[in-house]
């Protein structure tokens, strides 16, 4: 069959690069779903920064580099693979993540043989070798784990190079196996404070506006000291990476520099780090007092419970001075047990504690929350959803609020869960990879759950003792009640 005919002009689909000239790399974001089966429905996406950051690297180095972000403009598969074949760059190089990997893989299938492909992502990192075999991807010629700013441009440079740089495989022709060269370990952990700021110009949606103020997403450190047993960033699953926080002086240039070229009057820190290590947060709050970011922006950031909770009432102060407005949590399960077997660090009285405090301050809380956890009883999960309301009611009176964002639990490779339930003798690689697009719409039916639509994903096997069903309905009920409370704040008159 053939592809269907792009809805908007390719040049309104490209960020970045000289389209009068070949592309020496095009970095692809494959979609989540395949929208030529169904058209997708949600306008909200992730900005690919990490694709930013490689583009914005290899363009110093003086390459032509440009970012086609599929799932920000609802391609499906042959409309994905038609523009790239029609461009023709020299590479092409894709983000593997083990929900978007079969569509990455089906793109890369149909990809012209005369291109050049280069992957990587946590998936890569996590199977390089059943990936590397895998017929779909036999075109590979360098998978490159972990941070790639520095060996990407000494790949365009020269293909031979992936000999001398460490953790870029292939596969062997001849000896038809997965092979890896070995070099400056240097390149593992780039100087981040070294590279130059992010040509926003590779972002389709970044800056954009939220809440009436345009809004840019920014990294502050790379690596993560925690362990939590579902997550790919889990140290245990990357002994390799060097944890780095960039410098006060780093962030500032970047968020003036913002402010200057795009008018950016608010910022959303997407690392781990940035309110998840006390010492960082002390850096910040100073630098950001000292220059007086709190006077014209406000920010939101990711932080951890147990961290927050040994701040003082004056460092919580102080970050609401500085411009804080919300907080991430993960806040997962409601159940002490599951805390603990998930190695999260917390309890549920601490949570209630941080939410609390944040929000007598006007600092509002997104929390996330995980159903069906390997193991999970379904009283533990009735607790998960009572501490979504719990937290609901806490807030209801207090200058920042409480929002609940939920997701059925899904084993990503690599992580502490996923080699616990391979250890059971029980699954397969191939049944955990299975996953699934979950429609709590009822087939579009339901408006309310449209905004859920293309981030929900889940497994065919029960890893709980829930049922599929048990679970998406918790899912469905917090996800139609968090939107609803959406809806009356909207409406409510201002204070």
């Amino acid at each position: 069959m053939p592809a269907p005919t792009p809805t908007k002009d390719v040049r309104d689909l490209i960020c970045g690069g000289d389209l009068a000239a070949q592309f020496d790399l095009l970095l692809l974001n494959a979609p989540l779903r395949d929208y030529d089966l169904r058209e997708r429905v949600n306008e909200n996406t992730l900005p690919v920064l990490g694709m930013a950051y490689i583009a914005t690297t290899a363009t110093a180095a003086g390459y032509n580099c440009a970012v086609l972000d599929a799932e920000a403009s609802g391609l499906g598969i042959a409309q994905t693979a038609e523009i790239v074949n029609r461009l023709g760059p020299r590479w092409v190089g894709m983000n593997l993540l083990a929900p978007t990997f079969e569509m990455s893989a089906t793109i890369t299938a149909q990809l012209d043989p005369a291109i050049n492909i280069m992957l990587g992502g946590h998936q890569a990192k996590a199977m390089p070798g059943p990936i590397l075999m895998d017929p779909r991807m036999r075109r590979c010629e360098a998978l490159v784990i972990g941070e790639a700013e520095t060996r990407v441009p000494e790949l365009l440079r020269d293909l031979s190079n992936r000999r001398i740089l460490p953790k870029v495989m292939w596969r062997d022709k001849l000896l038809n196996q997965p092979v890896s060269g070995a070099g400056d370990e240097s390149h593992m952990a780039p100087d981040i404070n070294a590279m130059p700021l992010v040509d926003r110009t590779y972002l389709v949606q970044d800056p954009r506006i939220v809440g009436g103020r345009n809004q840019a997403n920014v990294c502050g450190a790379r690596g993560c000291p925690y362990n939590c047993s579902f997550c790919g960033a889990a140290q245990k699953f990357n002994k390799d990476v060097t944890i780095r926080v960039r410098t006060a002086d780093s962030i500032l240039a970047e968020v003036h520099d913002l402010r200057d070229r795009y008018d950016v009057t608010s910022f959303r820190f997407i690392d781990d780090l940035f309110l998840g290590v006390h010492s960082v947060i002390t850096e910040m709050s100073e630098a950001f007092e000292r220059e007086g970011v709190g006077e014209w922006a406000v920010w939101d950031a990711t932080g951890r419970l147990n961290v927050l909770d040994r701040l003082t009432d004056q460092e919580l102060d102080l970050l609401h001075v500085c411009g804080l407005r919300e907080v991430a949590l993960g806040v997962e399960s409601g159940s002490a047990t599951m805390l603990k077997q998930i190695d999260k660090r917390i309890d549920p009285e601490m949570t209630i504690r941080v939410v609390r405090r944040l929000a007598e301050r006007g600092i509002s809380v997104k929390g996330y929350f995980i159903f069906g956890l390997v193991g999970e009883s379904r009283q533990q999960m009735i607790q998960t959803e009572a501490m979504v309301y719990r937290l609901w009611e806490l807030t209801e009176d207090l200058p920042g609020n409480f929002t609940a964002s939920a997701f059925e639990f899904r084993p990503y490779p690599g992580t502490p869960d996923w080699q616990k339930l391979m250890a059971t003798g029980r699954f397969t690689a191939e049944q955990l990879l299975d996953y699934r697009p979950i429609d709590l719409t009822g087939a579009g039916s339901d408006e309310l759950m449209i905004e859920r639509d293309q981030f929900n994903f889940g497994v065919g096997v029960d890893l709980s003792e829930c049922s599929k069903d048990e679970i998406r309905a918790a899912l469905t009920r917090v996800s139609r009640d968090q939107h609803a409370r959406n809806r009356a704040m909207a409406l409510a008159p201002a204070a």
